[in-house]
């Protein structure tokens, strides 16, 4: 029997599985991450990482039968998590996190303008990569290295050097198109070629386990150590969706689309942009600030499970037929499927009590994925293929109907879709084997297209949807 390590490499906690060919988890080990936050400050030790990693690692391999092979181990990080070391690998300062905002992003977006709207994003944000590198550059000491969160961890497992991958370079200004750093652009901001490590994609061999990191996460010496990607791109992997046209819902907190299209995606608005997959496609996706975050919110101390039963009852099999509709934003300020700073939450019609403000709540973020793929589909993506939903929201059977109605799709779930197990496929396991299917749900007819042509026009009218998306969702559902 063969096995599979895949690590997760995130905020919180750090997490490892060994997976067999076939799906099955042998093992799992979890640690716990600590960050030091102070306003807009937020930073981890890279040592922790690299404890807790050994120690979720050991964890995980003691459910791996004696004389089973491991074939492979990748890693996945949070995506814009940075810090500089030495030549040796050694932590130069502490890690700077995905959502850091210490930096500002004025200088990285006048250097490389023209190679960040041919990439697609337009502009970076202040707590992307880049932005971090320039912040930190003034102190830097001579030979001093860029570093990613998993090219720290790498470079432990392997004990040498080791490229990046392109998915946790992207926001540090990789030319994804060209797969190299745009020198032209860190000439001009002054950033040493020295300081960069090599680039790679996603899937690439980095090296082999070497004898002290053996020793430390009880990886055998010589395990293959592949390439992995940012935390996002990971749970894709997790969830299946790899072929053209599919698409993956993370709904949880907020919600986040990520699919796969052949041709790189161009946003005029820059609010989707795309990774590169490792056989060269593109992974388009962007991530709303609405999403079940408004439940704790709007209803706190509030059973969200009897609230669930009591909307099923209520309702029947066709959830949307809720009256009241809530645009649920966790905060102020739009990211996806618009940009819109100054957006909030509001609710179309009067909740009578706690169940229809719960419903209402529910059919606002189904209306709002569905305006996604509404949105992706006007840039030219394809939207015809598998979508899988995955996340805590996919634990409510009424929220998952009530997606598949909005959609007007069947909608997939899997048995297990989590970052290390997209990275356990990475490492050289076969997805088709890998990822199980626990349901595919499909829409029970509800008439909903009234209700999202008024939620749309509604977003319109304040000015934050642009007026060709609108158009182009109100097409599509009056097609």
């Amino acid at each position: 029997m063969s096995v599979w390590i895949g690590i997760d490499l995130g905020t919180q906690s750090v997490r490892a599985l060994a997976v067999t060919g076939d799906g099955t988890v042998l093992g799992t080990g979890s640690r716990p991450l600590t960050s030091h936050r102070d306003g807009p400050r937020h930073e981890q030790d890279p040592e922790q990482w690299w404890r807790e990693l050994a120690a979720a690692t050991r964890e995980a391999l003691r459910g791996v039968p004696a004389g089973e092979r491991v074939e492979g181990v990748a890693v996945d990080a949070t995506s814009g998590t940075i810090l500089l070391t030495d030549p040796s690998g050694r932590a130069l300062t502490p890690a700077l996190m995905y959502d850091d905002r210490r930096a500002g992003a004025e200088r990285a977006n006048e250097a490389g303008a023209a190679v960040w709207e041919r990439l697609g994003y337009r502009r970076m944000q202040p707590n992307w990569g880049l932005p971090k590198l320039l912040w930190l550059l003034p102190g830097a000491p001579a030979g001093a290295r860029l570093a990613h969160q998993s090219d720290f961890v790498n470079r432990r497992l392997v004990g040498r050097e080791v490229a990046t991958d392109l998915s946790n370079a992207l926001k540090t200004g990789v030319d994804l198109i060209g797969e190299r750093w745009p020198m032209e652009v860190f000439d001009a901001l002054g950033v040493p070629a020295g300081m960069l490590p090599d680039v790679v994609r996603p899937g690439a061999r980095l090296g082999e386990v070497c004898a002290a990191a053996a020793g430390e996460t009880g990886l055998p010496e010589g395990t293959p150590v592949i390439a992995g990607t940012t935390d996002g791109c990971a749970a894709q992997l997790g969830a299946g969706a790899q072929r053209a046209g599919s698409w993956n819902s993370v709904l949880g907190t907020t919600l986040v689309l990520k699919g796969v299209t052949k041709e790189l995606i161009h946003d005029p608005l820059g609010v989707v942009y795309s990774h590169r997959a490792p056989d060269g496609s593109w992974l388009p996706g962007g991530a709303s600030s609405t999403g079940a975050g408004v439940l704790t919110r709007d209803l706190p101390g509030r059973d969200l499970d009897a609230l669930s039963t009591q909307a099923t009852a209520r309702y029947g099999p066709q959830p949307g037929r809720a009256p009241v509709v809530t645009y649920p934003l966790v905060s102020r300020g739009e990211r996806f499927p618009f940009a819109a700073p100054d957006a909030e939450s509001f609710t179309l019609g009067e909740p009578a009590d706690d169940v229809e403000r719960y419903a209402a709540i529910l059919l606002g973020a189904a209306f709002v994925e569905r305006l996604c793929f509404d949105y992706l589909d006007l840039l030219g993506a394809p939207v015809d293929g598998e979508i899988i939903l995955t996340g805590g929201a996919t634990r409510s059977a009424y929220w998952t109907q009530l997606r598949a109605d909005v959609l007007e799709r069947p909608v997939t779930l899997r048995e297990n879709a989590e970052p290390a197990l997209g990275m356990a496929v990475l490492a050289g396991g076969d997805p088709v084997r890998m990822i199980r299917t626990r349901a595919v749900v499909e829409p029970s007819g509800a008439g909903l297209g009234e209700a999202y042509v008024r939620f749309v026009t509604e977003l319109e009218r304040r000015g934050w949807l642009d007026p060709e998306a609108a158009t182009h969702a109100r097409e599509r559902t009056t097609a």
